[in-house]
């Protein structure tokens, strides 16, 4: 039986926790993303609370599942719900704009005080 070298293993776990990590960046600056989401604040807010209930809050999402899905929408590869509207949004962003919007946006503090208190 072979066994995998404690160094290895613990290198490996390291990696995949950061990799699954809702606070990672996903490789992309905050700060350049702060200057690259005028377009996305129309309908997601500067600091990722949605204007309407149509659109979905950004703040705080993980960013990796924000570039996975701005990619998507770019590639034309994620159908149905608003694609219409984000298919064209993503299109002209580069592999770096859309890190550097995800690590903003996963940055950010999501406004629980202003979601509807319909009790």
């Amino acid at each position: 039986m072979r066994t995998i070298p404690q160094a290895a293993l613990a290198a490996a776990i390291m990696l995949s926790t950061a990799a699954l990590s809702g606070t990672a960046v996903a490789d992309g600056d905050p700060e350049a993303g702060e200057g690259k989401v005028a377009a996305c604040a129309a309908c997601h807010g500067q600091d990722g609370m949605a204007s309407a209930d149509t659109y979905p809050n950004l703040a705080g999402q993980s960013a990796t599942y924000l570039k996975s899905a701005l990619t998507a929408y770019r590639e034309g590869n994620r159908k149905g719900g608003m694609s219409s509207v984000m298919e064209p949004q993503a299109a002209s962003l580069s592999d770096e704009d859309i890190a550097d919007i995800a690590a903003y946006y996963s940055q950010q503090q999501p406004d629980c005080a202003s979601a509807d208190d319909e009790g």
